[in-house]
């Protein structure tokens, strides 16, 4: 039997060979590849493949005696489904992203014990946490360990995938003019070049997409920006010679994506460097290292007016596609039942129907009375549930379009909801009008703002276990850094907010083995007035798609928040009923009907 069709507990075992060859008392398996990545391409999912667990977020450890994961409370429910078969034991996070399992580790391992990692998949201020947090047991970290590449037999290449241009129509400003934006704020850091290793920062830098990664327009690659070259190491045979040639002459130079750690190390200047993205092994190769800032990725959150206007087209696509979805899912459910697979079959095609789609923003989770419950789940062929004319129904889905990225959640009642489901996704609604109506000062953080989603929900003794919000890319990543409506201290949390940035709402609900209820439209965050007190910011929502009146306990609203559902079902049905047939149109009018 081969490792690649060898149980997990056989994998495990197999590592645990290669451990003891190379004294190691424990193994530590991230989620991410050598860009810090969520979403990878097949050769580096290592936890996936070791553990079993598809979640988008985990780590693993394994001793000599123990495999753990560590994951959130968005997978509690999937992780205790695939480990179950396994040695594999699930340890709940309490907080999305928290370095529990570095505690665990420390506590478990004896003074002057070896852990072993591959540091390509750990960033230098990861390295440098897990370093403070074994000092005192003098815990030696051994970085340069790839032991899943010994026991992994068949292990997926790296994609091999075209690159191809994002057209300046829709990106708004060439590739020379980003590059002069970013190299005026390199002067700030007395640095002559900055080494960039994240995907989506380094396809939106140079105009380029590609396909590497399932559901993320980008491809494998670093890049190193100097005063006046930038150099992307990439699979060159991934560029035909126009491309090549057209970045040649924007003063790219092109080189292989495996010589960037020789060229570093030949390197003798000050490189500006994130030490929350650059990893362990890029950085032991650089001689003069400065650090600062990802400066392509703040630049990148702030949409122009150009990727603005093309978001809002994406929208009005996007709107049709649901309409066009939900229609058929009503009239199908009359004459039979439908899989919540065969629904997010369903809509890639309707979606695939629109103009310059490029596939799905990440896999549509379509929940089914407790599936909703589920905070990531993902309906499969053989497993996925039959929808009935009853109960609830999640959906939460995106597209890929060459005018932007969309990500929206809408639940429905198919049958009459009952009364605490209705006030449960009131509730949740009030939560979302809070925060989308909110007017604040220039300098706030999504920390300060993620409560009021929360806030009618904890009246009633009730919450959601993941953030309210993240940044959402223009056709790049559909979670994207750094800002975000969030109750933790990370990044996405403490990062200011500033006009242009794109960001999901949607706070929720979930009810385990019974249904889960979320809202969620994308809000762009604008200016709103000036005053003696500063300027201050509010958020429009530029999804369009009408929210189900019949899960609304409407004597819960304020005749505010009544204004404001009516305000925005005209909205939706002014900008998306031009592009409807008459049939469509009619139904869209029952749905965005005041209340």
């Amino acid at each position: 039997m081969t490792h690649q069709t060898a149980s997990v507990d056989q994998r495990i075992a197999a590592l645990r060979q290669q451990m003891k060859q190379q004294q190691i008392d424990a193994y530590l398996i991230p989620s991410s590849d050598p860009h810090q990545s969520e979403y990878v391409a097949e050769h580096w999912k290592a936890r996936e493949w070791l553990s079993g667990f598809s979640g988008s977020a985990g780590t693993v450890v394994v001793t000599a005696s123990h495999a753990g994961l560590w994951t959130d409370s968005r997978y509690f429910l999937q992780a205790e489904t695939q480990l179950a078969e396994s040695e594999v034991v699930l340890h709940k996070q309490k907080i999305p992203h928290a370095p529990e399992h570095i505690n665990w580790i420390a506590e478990q391992l004896p003074s002057g014990s070896k852990l072993g990692l591959d540091g390509r998949l750990f960033s230098v201020k990861q390295l440098r946490r897990l370093a403070k947090a074994f000092q005192e047991k003098s815990i030696d970290i051994d970085s340069s360990q790839d032991l899943l590449d010994q026991v992994w037999d068949n292990r997926p290449r790296l994609p091999k995938f075209p690159i191809f241009e994002h057209e300046l129509q829709y990106a708004g400003l060439s590739r020379n003019g980003k590059l002069a934006q970013l190299r005026g704020k390199m002067t700030e850091h007395d640095c002559g070049y900055h080494l960039i290793s994240t995907l989506d920062d380094i396809a939106w830098l140079f105009n380029l997409r590609g396909k590497d990664v399932d559901c993320n327009p980008v491809f494998i690659a670093y890049a190193l920006i100097g005063e006046k070259i930038a150099y992307l190491f990439l699979d060159s045979d991934k560029l035909d010679e126009d491309l090549q040639a057209s970045l040649r002459a924007d003063g790219v130079l092109v080189k292989q994506y495996n010589e960037i750690e020789s060229f570093l190390q030949r390197l003798d200047e000050k490189v500006l460097i994130d030490r929350s993205s650059i990893n362990v092994q890029l950085f032991n190769c650089l001689q003069q290292a400065v650090s600062g800032p990802n400066i392509c990725s703040d630049l990148k959150a702030v949409k122009s007016t150009s990727e603005i206007e093309h978001i809002r087209q994406a929208m009005r696509k996007d709107g049709v596609a649901l309409t066009r979805l939900f229609r058929w899912l009503e009239q199908e459910l009359d004459k039979r039942t439908v899989s919540e697979f065969e629904v997010s079959e369903k809509l890639i095609d309707y979606r695939s129907q629109q103009e310059g789609y490029h596939g799905e923003s990440f896999p549509a989770i379509v929940g089914y009375k407790g599936n909703g419950a589920i905070v990531h789940y993902r309906p499969m062929p053989d497993t996925s549930a039959q929808i009935h004319k009853e109960g609830i129904l999640l959906l939460d889905s995106g597209g890929q379009y060459l005018d932007g990225t969309t990500d929206i959640t809408r639940t429905i009642a198919l049958s009459e909801p009952t009364e605490e489901q209705k006030r449960n996704f009131t509730l949740v609604l009030k939560g979302y009008i809070s925060l989308d109506t909110l007017r604040f000062p220039q300098g706030t953080m999504g920390i300060q703002m993620d409560v009021l989603a929360r806030q009618h929900l904890w009246q009633q003794g009730l919450n959601y276990g993941h953030g309210t919000g993240h940044g959402v890319g223009f056709f790049l990543n559909v979670h994207e850094s750094p800002q975000g409506f969030a109750p933790s201290l990370g990044a996405r949390g403490t990062t200011v907010f500033q006009p242009g940035m794109l960001t999901s709402n949607e706070p929720g609900f979930y009810k385990t083995d019974e249904y889960g209820i979320r809202i969620e439209n994308l809000v762009v965050c604008q200016e709103y007035m000036k005053t003696a007190y500063g300027i201050f910011l509010s958020f429009e929502a530029v999804t369009l798609f009408p929210i189900d009146r019949s899960l609304i306990a409407t004597d819960l609203l304020t005749p505010q928040e009544k204004q404001w559902l009516n305000a925005y079902h005209k909205e939706v049905f002014d900008k998306l009923s031009p592009l409807l047939t008459e049939e469509e149109k009619d139904w869209m009018a029952d749905k965005c009907q005041a209340i």
